[in-house]
This record gives C-alpha cells, sequence and structure tokens, in this order.
C-alpha cells in the first residue's frame, strides 16, 4: 500500500478533490467507474466530461483498475448515492485488505431503499473499516478556481479526523474537523431538497423574501429530522449545515436549485434530468427524506411539498399556495425545541 491518495468516481466533484490535492504535491489516483472514461482522462490528461480544458497536474495518475486504485492508505468516494452500495461490494471483493484504510465518502444523500445514510452503508457492506466523510459548502468550479472555501471532515476518531484535515487543507480550502458524522451527513443530503424548493421559487419568479423562508424554515426542517436520526442540532447550523444549505440555495452553479428552478418554469423533471450531465442528489434524497418524515412522525412541509412537486405532478404553484395556508403558528427556533 502506497502513500498516494485514491480518489473512486470521476464526475465533476471528485476530479476537482484530485486536481486540488494534486496541485498541493500529493500522489493522486484517480478512477472512474467506466473504463471508457478511463482511458479517456488518461489519454487526454484531463476529464473532458466534466472538467474540460483543466489539464490534470503531474501527480494525477489515473487508474485503469480498482485494484490499483484500492492501493493507497487513504480512499475517497465520489460517486452518486443510489450506486454506491453495488460499487463498495465491488471493492469488499477485492484481494486487497480493506481492514487499514481509511473510506472518505463525498457524496450527498440517502439510500431510497434501505433509509440509510452513506457511512452506514460502508459500514454494513464493508466491515470495521476506518470511515469519515467530507462535506461542506463547496461549488467545484470555485474550489477549482482557489476561492477561499470551508468544508468539514467528520470522523468518529478526532486523531484520524485531524490527519485528514491537514491532508485535505490548502491555502484556500480550509477543512474544519468534527465528530458527528450523521449531522454532517445529513446537512449535505437534506440541503439540496431545500435548494430545489428554492429553485422552484426562482422558476415562478418569486423574490428574495420567498427564498430566505425557505432557507430559514428549511433549516427547521433539517435540523429536527436530523436530531430525530441521532445526529447533534448544533452541527446543522455550522458550515457543514447552515454554510452547504445557504451556497446550495443560491448559487447559480448548483444542480439542485437548476432542477427547480427549471420545472418551476413549466418543464417536467424527466425532461430536466434528461437534459442534465451532472446528478442532482437532491431528486433521489427527496424520497426517502419523505418516507423518514413520516416514519418518525416530523414535520416537514417544504420537503413534503417538494416529494409532491417532483412525484405527484403537484403544480409548484399550488404547492406554495399550500405551504402558505398551513395553520398559523409560533416559530420554534429553540435547538432544544426544533
Amino acid at each position: 500500500m502506497n502513500n498516494a491518495v485514491s480518489i473512486i468516481g470521476a464526475g465533476g466533484w471528485g476530479t476537482t478533490l484530485a486536481v486540488v490535492l494534486a496541485r498541493k504535491g500529493i500522489d493522486v489516483k484517480l478512477h472512474s467507474v467506466f473504463r471508457e472514461h478511463n482511458l479517456q482522462m488518461k489519454k487526454e490528461n484531463q476529464n473532458r466530461l466534466f472538467l474540460k480544458g483543466v489539464r490534470f497536474p503531474s501527480h494525477i495518475n489515473v487508474s485503469l483498475s480498482l485494484e490499483d486504485a484500492l492501493d493507497s492508505r487513504v480512499i475517497i468516494i465520489a460517486i452518486p448515492v443510489k450506486f454506491i452500495r453495488e460499487f463498495l461490494k465491488k471493492i469488499a471483493k477485492q484481494k486487497a485488505p480493506v481492514k487499514n484504510k481509511i473510506f472518505v465518502s463525498v457524496s450527498k444523500g440517502i439510500e431510497s431503499a434501505s433509509l440509510k445514510r452513506v457511512s452506514q452503508i460502508m459500514r454494513e457492506v464493508l466491515g470495521p473499516v476506518e470511515i469519515a466523510v467530507l462535506s461542506g459548502p463547496n461549488i467545484a468550479k470555485e474550489v477549482l478556481a482557489g476561492v477561499p472555501s470551508a468544508s468539514v471532515i467528520a470522523c468518529n476518531r478526532a486523531r484520524v479526523a485531524q490527519k485528514l484535515q491537514a491532508l485535505l487543507s490548502t491555502q484556500t480550502f480550509r477543512i474544519y474537523h468534527h465528530h458527528d458524522i450523521a449531522g454532517v451527513e445529513l446537512g449535505g443530503a437534506l440541503k439540496n431538497i431545500i435548494a430545489i424548493a428554492c429553485g422552484l421559487s426562482d422558476g415562478l419568479g418569486f423574490g428574495t423574501n420567498t427564498k430566505a423562508a425557505l432557507v430559514t424554515r428549511g433549516l427547521v426542517e433539517i435540523t429536527r429530522l436530523g436530531t430525530k436520526m441521532g445526529a447533534h442540532p448544533q452541527t446543522f447550523w455550522g458550515v457543514s449545515g447552515l454554510g452547504d444549505l445557504v451556497t446550495t440555495c443560491f448559487s447559480p452553479h448548483s444542480r439542485n436549485r437548476f432542477v427547480g428552478e427549471e420545472i418551476g418554469k413549466g418543464k417536467s423533471l424527466t425532461k430536466v434530468i434528461k437534459n442534465m450531465q451532472m446528478v442532482a442528489e437532491g431528486v433521489e434524497t427527496v424520497k426517502p427524506a419523505y418516507i423518514l418524515s413520516k416514519k418518525l412522525k416530523v414535520d416537514m412541509p417544504i420537503t413534503k411539498e417538494v416529494y409532491c412537486v417532483l412525484y405527484k405532478n403537484k403544480p409548484p404553484r399550488q404547492a406554495v399556495a399550500d405551504l402558505m395556508g398551513r395553520p398559523l403558528k409560533r416559530e420554534m427556533v429553540s435547538l432544544k425545541k426544533l
């Protein structure tokens, strides 16, 4: 096992992390789940599908095989959540042992079938390996351009979290460490639902007032469900919670906000997704989040309406009317009473 960092999943974010780390002088093994994609990146020294025009630094090596990609101490998984379980099974079947490796998830979502977080799926499939989660308000294009950005690395073991913090941090990419894996994961997953709601608002032509209400009440919903699922409520007010929520809801580069905006303008979900190259995780996450809200008896009106718009063909304007027409209530923002 060498000292390189392996990144499995060569989408926009996985490739961005590879470039950022390589620029720092760290040897990076980048591996796509598709052989043709690996061959293209190795031949052209760039990821033409997701980061066209960005040449790979000399410290990036494209791994053509999964076996080679697993020959690293730190392995970053950057695969859409709905494909995670099956790919982890492939990793578990490899000859190389995984028990001495550190697996870092940068995938944001909840598995629809099991209602589990990515770290829970990792534990279930890979066994007692070291697991960490990296999540935060990180628009790939801005991180790649060296725009000052922050993120959070969460791990149960503080020593491991601090080592990963030092490994991943650069002069323009500041990493905080945390122990609340559940909170960091759920903040990154659930904020995409609220971003879709904000996109619907944009598509309908509403203003800042509407979006501010969606963001603040959306944060309440995220905290309610997250706390019920074992997270610390304070985590959702940090970089990986509120920070990620604000970025995803307001950035013109946000894929989830874009999906909502296009639907708000009258397009169907099927058509919007068909024309997108990258995955908008919130589209998949809203299903398990809605199921969890009912199962755990958590009031999540915004999540419910987004679910109805995406999967029950509810008109966006009717969804907004129903949100506004709910019984009046007292605002509850106490961390202990959300």
